[in-house]
């Protein structure tokens, strides 16, 4: 039984490439969630007074511009650095 040597590789490197497109997902993903808790953990200290349990409408409005402000910050610094990126500045 003949081996295809070139179709093995073939195989081992679109098995290599997928392997590395599911680990860019999964970090992509860990990241996100790190955001996430990051963004949790700072809105909670700035705008919880005292737990209840109900949030008050001065409660809700902080948490929510709290966490707009958090998601403006990381798409404009990621931005920034794609762009940059994009024009070579970053080596």
């Amino acid at each position: 039984m003949a081996f295809d040597l070139s179709s093995a590789s073939a195989s081992e490197n679109a098995e290599a490439s997928e392997l590395q497109r599911m680990i860019a997902v999964e970090q992509q993903k860990a990241q996100f969630e790190a955001q996430v808790h990051t963004s949790t953990d700072m809105c909670w200290d700035k705008c919880m007074d005292k737990p209840s349990s109900k949030l008050d409408s001065r409660t809700e409005t902080c948490l929510a511009s709290c966490v707009e402000r958090f998601i403006d910050t990381t798409l404009t610094i990621t931005n920034r650095f794609t762009h940059m990126a994009q024009k070579g500045g970053m080596h």
